[in-house]
């Protein structure tokens, strides 16, 4: 089977951002399958590379870096994404025929290559939908234009209409995109995954903590966007808190890029805060380490009902951390950590109760190792990469097969 697979964000392990579409190509590629990644270049010129047997294209005129895009205003954005579509239509029609065509969203601009690439082969087109656009940029104030809005819809409902599939990576995600009109019998769950073989309770951290200060402290931690949708303000506020209240053995580090990245720094700066460190972004094998080095980690949302239906890496990254999980988003995440007994939920836009969920998780040892142990089973026995890569498979070869 041939896949010609449209992501604008495609990173690997060794790059600041989300691995699922490099993962699951990788997975692809070594089941005997070929797989063409078109994707955003660095630079301005296209470029062709090979990453363990995945053949890339990355095409120019578009950010290849999801937080670096989304931090733009929003008239460089939407143009931004417009771009990429345009390029990635050229690359895609004049790729070697494919037996499939798999589009990930966001931005839901990607449906539009998507399309065309699939008519202009003759091939069916699966639609993967990793967040809920337009729905989520609208909630978040980003597309305020009620024109662009309904323009957005349309394109929405045009893309499920015209997928032979659709894959939802949560359940929420799901329920949204049949409520948009596709047929609930075309979509598949197929959640964000655990790299057991990267994340695991076994990983050295080195002496990252020493080198951060933090040798006896409590440690939370932060892996990921610092975005709008994040709302990263809320650990801030609680470690203020913690910090005028003199509980000393508590620590947060933030690690990651993003829009609102600068206006934390200021604020940590502002207020002084001792208990609160920031680090750069930096690829999974990192990210891998703070997680060893920490004793939660934490997934952090602003408090909009959209963002409840979100499917993050880091939170299945903790699991296989072997780490308890804070998550502070009220729906399938906080039903995840609360039935497998794999961490807290502390209330979205309430720092205080973050505040008071770690020094719970700090104060109650036996617990929040016993949370690591479990959230590591969720992870081996749930969301486990490969398992849910061979259900990818299954998807994209039904799909394949349909004539």
């Amino acid at each position: 089977m041939r896949i010609l697979y449209l992501h604008q964000f495609f990173k690997t392990r060794e790059e600041a951002g989300g691995t699922r579409s490099y993962e699951l190509a990788r997975h692809l590629v070594s089941g005997g399958h070929e797989v063409v990644i078109v994707t955003a270049a660095a630079g301005p010129s296209p470029v062709r590379r090979t990453v363990d047997g995945i053949r890339v294209v990355e095409v120019g005129g578009a950010s290849p870096d999801y937080a670096a895009a989304t931090a733009r205003g929003y008239g460089r954005r939407m143009a931004g994404f417009a771009g990429f579509a345009a390029a990635a239509t050229h690359a895609a029609v004049r790729a070697e025929r494919p037996d499939v065509v798999l589009a990930t969203s966001p931005p839901l601009t990607i449906a539009l290559p998507g399309i065309v690439a699939a008519k202009r082969h003759r091939v069916p087109l699966v639609f993967e939908v990793r967040d809920l656009w337009p729905e989520a940029p609208i909630q978040m104030g980003a597309l305020p234009n009620p024109l662009a809005q309904r323009a957005a819809r349309a394109l929405e409902r045009f893309a499920y209409r015209r997928a032979r599939h659709v894959v939802a990576l949560s359940p929420g995600i799901r329920d949204g995109v049949v409520a948009a009109g596709a047929d609930p019998e075309r979509v598949t769950l197929v959640p964000n995954a655990s790299d057991l073989d990267l994340f695991s309770p076994e990983v050295d951290p080195g002496d990252l903590r020493r080198r951060l200060g933090l040798d006896d402290k409590f440690v939370c931690s932060y892996f990921g966007t610092m975005g709008e949708a994040n709302d990263l303000t809320q650990v801030v506020e609680a470690a203020c808190l913690l910090q005028e209240r003199s509980e000393n053995g508590v620590a947060f580090v933030l690690q990651g890029e993003g829009k609102r990245r600068a206006a934390i720094e200021d604020e940590v700066a502002r207020r002084e805060l001792g208990n609160l460190v920031l680090l750069p972004a930096a690829g999974k094998s990192s990210a891998a380490r703070l997680a060893a080095a920490s004793d939660a980690c934490m997934t952090i949302f602003k408090d909009v009902p959209i963002l409840a239906t979100n499917s993050p890496n880091k939170l299945f990254d903790t699991f296989a951390a072997g780490r308890a999980a804070i998550v502070n988003t009220d729906g399938w995440q906080r039903e995840l950590v609360e039935r497998g007994e794999a961490g807290v939920y502390a209330r979205g836009g309430d720092p205080a109760h973050l505040a008071e969920q770690v020094l719970w998780l700090r104060d109650h040892p036996d617990e929040t190792a016993a949370y690591g142990r479990n959230a590591r089973v969720l992870a081996e026995t749930e969301f486990d990469r490969r398992m849910l890569a061979e259900r990818m498979r299954e998807v994209l070869e039904r799909a394949a097969s349909w004539t």
